[in-house]
């Protein structure tokens, strides 16, 4: 795993001859040794096509290719990191949570529709949330943002999760999203904050829930 993480809020990463990482711009602290930083046009190891549907979505999230040998600080905004390890599965997380990620995982993008059917369609106008989530697969650690620090929640086939679609930062795993209504005493009084909506979880996997429903 080439990240360390430093504090909370930064991460050192690695960087290798021969190896690359991708890192959303402006996300650099400080470095060193022979690193070069390049602006990314090619949307990540998935290609053009990837870049595309992000911007059709209107989320595309400037990237920047760290290529040479050294170590490099990350930070951004002052927003607490999460690090996460993939074994071959795929991590599905919002675009503008990504901090930094491994230059060996496949980069592509889901319709969210295809996996939440219509309510996924629902849960991007509802939340403010696109309507197209970045996907990531492979070997290799992802760094993601969130407010106020970030616990992981597990999901397994007889208890799925309920998060707030405000509060959600990434999930993996065999996992199925849809947008489910919950009316609840938050509401009835007139101090609902969004609790209306909730992004129902079920399967097998992880989901990686902020502890603020801040958006990034």
């Amino acid at each position: 795993m080439p990240f360390r993480e430093i504090n909370s809020k930064m991460i050192e990463a690695t960087v290798m001859p021969g190896q690359r990482l991708f890192s959303q711009r402006g996300a650099m602290l400080a470095y060193r040794g022979e690193v070069s930083f390049t602006p990314n046009i090619q949307g990540g190891q998935g290609g053009i096509a990837s870049m595309i549907g992000r911007r059709v979505a209107g989320e595309a999230t400037p990237l920047m290719t760290v290529e040479g040998s050294g170590t490099v600080l990350f930070g951004h905004g002052g927003h607490h990191i999460q690090v996460i390890g993939l074994t071959g599965d795929t991590l599905y997380v919002e675009a503008d949570r990504l901090l930094a990620f491994d230059g060996t995982l496949q980069q592509g993008t889901m319709f969210m529709g295809s996996q939440g059917g219509v309510m996924g369609m629902v849960r991007g106008q509802v939340t403010g949330q696109g309507l197209f989530t970045t996907t990531l697969q492979g070997h290799g650690a992802v760094a993601v943002m969130a407010h106020g620090g970030v616990i992981e929640v597990p999901i397994t086939p007889h208890r799925p999760v309920h998060v707030d679609p405000q509060a959600y930062v990434a999930h993996h795993g065999d996992v199925r999203n849809k947008l489910s209504t919950a009316l609840g005493w938050r509401d009835m009084v007139g101090r609902g904050s969004g609790e209306a909506f909730q992004l129902e979880l079920s399967g097998n996997g992880v989901v990686y829930v902020q502890a603020s429903e801040e958006k990034l």
